[in-house]
């Protein structure tokens, strides 16, 4: 028993798996913050483009024909 206590204490396989978690909660942390921060922009964007393609109209809207 004494031997397998041994050998388990000094495997250190384990060890990068933790590393593996903690990039890859670093690496979705950093997305989650990226579209947070692009949030804005998007929605003033979008707003405009809203905006735009209301006012040209789509063709053949008010019953006008080709």
């Amino acid at each position: 028993m004494s031997n397998f206590m041994t050998v388990f204490l000094h495997n250190e396989s384990g060890a990068v798996s933790v590393d593996w978690v903690v990039l890859t909660a670093v690496v979705v942390s950093l997305g989650i913050a990226a579209a947070a921060a692009a949030r804005t922009g998007i929605v003033s964007i979008s707003g405009k483009i809203e905006t735009g393609v209301t006012v040209v109209g789509v063709s053949g809207e008010n019953g006008d024909s080709e």
